[in-house]
């Protein structure tokens, strides 16, 4: 299917609304698809909403993800859109760049994300992944996400930086790390002291200084982990980052790749979890094959559990853009400035692309149902278009070296009847933290 767009400005209609956002907001913490479900078929496939006074045009569907994310007329910005949002703490990362000056920073860095640069950063993550799983055992009470959580900081600072730290300093530069990502939720959005913005703001001031300092060594020396592949990365026409941009970079990569890989791995753990014959499924196939990089990238069955479990629970619920100029989405008229959002969540969950869509069922990505290629875009867990995750491989190896050693050390598993009760209001996270019982094989 292929989106279609008015050429008159005579066929657009014109969006109603706006909703008022916080009892909108408040809905959608308890049931974002169903309540979503009730708006969009009373107000139509485009709706407008006032969140803490911001209008936002939220556009529903496929073919409104067509539209918005593949931007074939370069309509719609990702700058400011995400700048609004976590512009101070994550200068001129790749993901607030656009058009011409993103595709250039993107050119140098996909150096850093080469086949061979994923095989050292597999070798790299390794015997970490090993050590840290190891102490799960003693664990009392185990919460799958804070586990989670803590081992991708850990391989962050391992794989991502490549800096031996103490005890001590590992503990600063996580903490900064957290309140950086934390403060683009903030009601209050200036420097007030106490306030999760105030303390992003300060904790940016930390990790430039962290990365300033060890700039020079990475410069001279290199190093497998992916802040000596920035600092030496060349796009096919020779350009490279200046230090700044390293910098810069370093930061937002830090913050893309940590959260969403931990919420992957949740909802995996989850679902797997609940349905424990795919967990056995899975082990079966884990416990068959080897553990090297080439035989973690071939997984089959743990690669639809992880598609599977990203379309339940996509990592990033919405993705925003800014209208450069007057245009439109599924027919309907948005202004020029406008920000307007696309909702993998929400999408994700439709019933006409995503057959019994609440069900786990990892075989809906297995031939012949492909039940992904029934729109091009139905699933977009990454994004899609330019802007599509730079980290996506770089995640699924990650993902797939975890689950593999989490496989073939643990069993876990949760009471019957459980269910998550996840927490939307900005990325989605359980906010029991996922209590399981953990047993090794």
């Amino acid at each position: 299917m292929t989106a279609t767009i008015p050429t008159s400005t005579a066929e657009l209609r014109e969006v109603r609304g706006p909703l008022i956002g916080l009892p909108h907001l408040l809905k959608m913490r308890r049931d974002p698809i169903r309540h979503n479900d009730v708006v969009r078929a009373r107000y139509g496939e485009v709706l407008k909403l006032n969140v803490f006074g911001t209008t936002l045009y939220a556009c529903y569907g496929m073919d409104a993800a067509e539209q918005i994310l593949i931007n074939r007329d370069r309509v719609f910005a990702n700058g400011p859109a995400w700048s609004h949002f976590i512009g101070p703490f994550f200068t001129r990362g790749l993901m607030l760049l656009d058009f011409d000056e993103h595709l250039h920073d993107r050119r140098i860095m996909q150096a850093a994300f080469t086949n061979d640069a994923m095989r050292r950063y597999h070798a790299v993550m390794v015997p970490h992944i090993r050590t840290g799983l190891a102490r799960w055992a003693d664990v009392k009470g185990p919460r799958m996400y804070e586990l989670f959580k803590d081992l991708t900081l850990d391989l962050a600072l391992e794989t991502f930086v490549g800096v031996e730290l103490d005890a001590a300093e590992k503990a600063r530069i996580n903490k900064a790390f957290i309140d950086a990502v934390r403060a683009g939720t903030s009601i209050i959005r200036a420097n007030v002291p106490g306030t999760p913005w105030a303390k992003g703001l300060a904790a940016r001031q930390v990790l430039e200084e962290f990365f300033y300092t060890h700039l020079p060594a990475k410069r001279r020396d290199g190093g497998d982990d992916l802040f000596a592949q920035l600092c030496t990365a060349r796009s096919e026409n020779g350009d490279e980052f200046s230090d700044a941009d390293v910098v810069n970079q370093m930061i937002f990569l830090l913050m893309a790749a940590h959260d969403t890989t931990t919420i992957t791995m949740s909802s995996m753990a989850y679902h797997l979890a609940r349905f424990p014959e795919w967990q056995e499924k899975a082990r079966t196939e884990a416990l068959a094959s080897g553990d090297d990089f080439d035989a973690i990238t071939h997984l089959e069955l743990q690669d639809r559990v992880m598609k599977e479990s990203l379309r339940l629970c996509s990592p990033v619920p919405s993705l925003p853009r800014v209208a450069t100029k007057e245009t439109s989405v599924n027919g309907y008229r948005i202004p020029q400035g406008a920000f307007v959002t696309v909702s993998p969540y929400y999408n994700h969950h439709d019933p006409q692309y995503w057959p019994d869509p609440f069900t786990f069922d990892p075989d809906r990505f297995a031939e012949p149902r492909r039940e992904d290629h029934s729109h091009r875009m139905a699933f977009h867990g990454f994004g899609g278009g330019v802007h599509k995750c730079i980290g996506m491989y770089f995640a699924g190896v990650q993902v797939r070296a975890i689950f593999h050693e989490l496989l073939t050390t643990y069993r876990w598993s949760v009471p019957a009847g459980y269910e998550w009760p996840m927490d939307l209001v900005a990325l989605p996270f359980p906010r029991d933290r996922l209590p399981v019982k953990l047993e090794r094989i």
